[in-house]
């Protein structure tokens, strides 16, 4: 029986979220017939630990579902075991990447990815605990049925399942490697105060996302469109597109791959950065891949923490790291755009020796660029005053750390690159440890 791997990775409570992503994976496992691993990787601290120990134990057996939940000790446990086993160099430092003391948007998910390979999953199926599920005539609308539709089988085989197909015929025999939604309601990058403040820094700062040199009229659509997803229109009914799918077109909280991808590459590992997390959307849309692109969007919400005065202080540094990351990841999204086809192996899959020569490559931008960079997000929050004036003066006082982080941030990427192939197949040696897993 096929198996796939639907993950919520999650570091606050979020005991409503978990039962709504059961009855995904119940869903998955009736209508499909595979056998969905529902995966909840937990960083939360003892309350909601507990509270999420909870609603696990209390979800209904369902056949074909098997629950896993492993808190940071469980998950620690299994990667020392993979790390040993793998006999990749610098195993501290590769721990340290794949379970860092900091949030890490990549590194959570990464840690799914090779605890999926550990069950035997074809796929990976990703949630977020700060979404929920749009409704259709009282029943909740699931990605996962797109998702089982098409991943891994060969394009050509897709493209009568789907509404329409805008995929170039010459990919027609490459298998489905992404599928992928959006959002709809609050935007998935919390500026949303800083637009309604002052738009013009609002434009100084979202502008920091879009390649220099655009035409004026195609920065302002950019800029208008960041982190807002697909709008706030409700689900009416289906439409699917098989093409190679635009990374600007599919959330995090709300996409599939399969495991031709997260096998061979993994996320990049950077902490306190949003929008880490995105890599392969880009990885897979440059080595032109097939996907498909749904309209079964998500909800997503903004949790009352980020609006504390710690929460708040966190999110804007999380923000400023990954403006600064930016200048990197797009020297490497530009070179695997360049690069097409030449990304894939004999088999069609992804090279990750290529994808490392690009990270590193990417490593060697002009650091006076990030420079100024950092004063155009010093500048902007102090414009805006309060508690942006208090920010800009924490992130002043880190400026030349918070510049090295991102430089090195991308070498600790081509490290994890290189140690990717050995810890897969070291963790296919063995599952985790079933102390929390349910049946």
């Amino acid at each position: 029986m096929r198996r796939v791997c639907l993950t919520l990775p999650t570091d606050r409570a979020c005991a409503a979220t978990l039962r709504a992503v059961a009855e995904e994976a119940a869903y998955g496992a009736r209508h499909f017939g595979v056998e969905v691993h529902l995966l909840v990787l937990d960083s939360s601290g003892p309350a909601a630990l507990a509270a999420h120990r909870e609603a696990v134990a209390a979800l209904p057996p369902e056949p074909g579902v098997v629950v896993h939940h492993f808190d940071e000790d469980e998950q620690r446990d299994f990667l020392r075991r993979a790390v040993a086993r793998s006999g990749v160099a610098a195993p501290d430092r590769v721990l340290d990447l794949m379970l860092p003391s900091g949030v890490s948007y990549g590194a959570c998910t990464n840690r799914a990815f090779l605890i999926a390979e550990s069950l035997g999953c074809a796929s990976v199926h990703r949630r977020d605990s700060d979404s929920r599920y749009q409704y259709l005539d009282g029943k909740p609308v699931f990605p996962i049925h797109h998702e089982l539709t098409a991943l891994g089988r060969r394009a050509a085989d897709v493209a009568g399942a789907v509404s329409r197909s805008r995929l170039d015929p010459a990919l027609a025999d490459r298998p489905v490697a992404m599928v992928g939604g959006s959002f709809v309601g609050e935007m998935s990058v919390d500026v949303a105060e800083i637009r309604a403040l002052d738009p013009l820094v609002y434009d100084d700062l979202v502008g920091l996302t879009v390649p220099a040199g655009y035409p004026e009229v195609w920065r302002r659509n950019l800029v208008d469109e960041a982190f807002r997803g697909a709008g706030t229109a409700a689900f009416t009914g289906d439409l699917t597109t098989l093409t190679t799918v635009s990374p600007t077109r599919v959330d995090m909280c709300n996409v599939a791959f399969a495991r031709g991808v997260y096998g061979r590459v993994p996320l990049p590992p950077a902490t306190d950065t949003i929008g880490s997390d995105y890599f392969l959307l880009h990885l897979v849309h440059g080595a032109r891949l097939p996907g498909v692109l749904h309209n079964r969007h998500i909800v997503n919400f903004h949790t009352p923490e980020r609006r504390s005065d710690a929460g708040f202080l966190a999110y804007q540094l999380r923000l400023t790291k990954f403006l600064l990351a930016v200048p990197y990841l797009r020297a490497v999204y530009a070179g695997a755009a360049a690069a097409g086809d030449g990304l894939l192996d004999g088999d069609g899959l992804l090279r990750a020796s290529g994808v490392a020569a690009l990270v590193r490559g990417g490593t060697g931008i002009d650091p006076v660029e990030n420079g100024e960079r950092f004063d155009v997000v010093e500048r902007s929050y102090r414009k805006l005053g309060g508690r942006y004036a208090a920010a800009a003066d924490v992130l002043a006082a880190r400026r030349e750390r918070l510049l090295d982080e991102a430089r090195r941030d991308m070498a600790d990427f081509a490290l994890l690159l290189d140690a990717w192939a050995p810890l897969v197949r070291a963790g296919e040696e063995g599952p985790p440890s079933p102390k929390g897993s349910t049946a």
